[in-house]
């Protein structure tokens, strides 16, 4: 039996989390459905700018992405930091860039006089709507649902588009965090519908290496910020030239003609967390055969004992992130 959502996200043991959405019937995504020679590409589209436009409103933050032919990769942050920050006018605002709200919480937003019943209501919906914007079930139902609604409206039809539940995975620690990011950015290579990642449309890596050509980083993507140290700001715990590197080489290792022609064991990211080449091909290959949690066999463990899970990963999955 599938474990309930609010079992699978524990801010406790870690912030970050890869969602997967598949479609369920043969009607892609994106991308040109073979049978009937239709093309669907221009649903990428959809997907990439609901997407960005929610890491605005959320607090949550996009770390990775790569919208496939019949299914969605995204590597989310839940940022309880941000949202501690936003003030309960903050909150309204946001959520009514997705929904009305209520009429006392727009008067609210609107400035008008309110009387002392109606601020409790108006208190009480902005903290129902401060937890929605760190839920990650709310974060893929606000992106899902709007493209279900979308291609149905195209498709001339009624049912279901995507899969009833979307999945997730933890990713307990760094290494964890790293493989699962190279590995959605490098999705459209290992489909071989790209050649290189800078060219693989519609995934994060495409939007960090054309603003890194201009020394910046794209503003709706969580950011690089360098690793951990003293007073670090928010963002991501590694260097992005560093990361894009690792893609770059890992993307022609993985390519057949190119496997086990460059050694990735001396890149700076790699050797910091003592990750050796064998094991990050492994990792990067095999990574979406992982399930529920993914980390060392510490952080797992860890993370077993703290949700009171019996059920134990195999260490033979455990050792590839060791």
């Amino acid at each position: 039996m599938p474990r309930a959502r609010s079992q699978q996200i524990s801010l406790e043991d870690t912030p970050y989390y890869h969602c997967v959405s598949r479609c369920v019937r043969r009607a892609f995504l994106c991308g040109e459905d073979p049978v009937s020679g239709e093309s669907f590409e221009h649903r990428r589209g959809w997907v990439e700018r609901r997407l960005l436009f929610l890491a605005s409103v959320f607090a949550i933050d996009v770390c990775a992405y790569a919208v496939m032919s019949n299914h969605l990769h995204v590597v989310l942050h839940i940022n309880s930091e941000k949202i501690a920050k936003w003030s309960k006018l903050d909150v309204l605002k946001r959520w009514h860039k997705l929904h009305k709200g209520t009429l006392f919480t727009q008067q609210y937003v609107r400035g008008e006089a309110l009387p002392d019943y109606a601020m409790a209501m108006v208190e009480s919906s902005a903290e129902t709507f401060r937890k929605r914007l760190t839920d990650i079930s709310w974060f893929m139902k606000e992106l899902n649902e709007p493209i279900a609604r979308q291609a149905n409206f195209e498709d001339n039809c009624t049912g279901r588009f995507w899969e009833g539940r979307f999945k997730s995975q933890a990713l307990l620690d760094e290494p964890a965090l790293l493989a699962c990011m190279a590995y959605v950015d490098l999705n459209p290579l290992r489909a071989k519908i790209s050649q290189t990642p800078e060219t693989s449309e519609f995934t994060s890596v495409k939007k960090r290496v054309a603003a890194a050509k201009h020394q910046k980083q794209p503003k709706l993507l969580y950011p690089f910020v360098g690793n951990p140290r003293e007073d670090m700001p928010d963002g991501l715990p590694f260097e992005l030239s560093d990361y894009l590197e690792l893609v770059d080489i890992t993307g022609r290792i993985i390519r057949k003609d190119k496997r086990g022609a460059l050694d990735a064991s001396l890149l700076p990211i790699l050797q910091r967390l003592n990750i050796s080449s064998e094991n990050w091909l492994c990792i990067a290959i095999e990574f979406g055969a992982r399930t529920g949690v993914v980390g060392s066999e510490q952080s797992i463990a860890s993370y077993c004992d703290a949700n009171k899970r019996q059920r134990k990963p195999k260490l033979s999955d455990i050792q590839l992130l060791a």
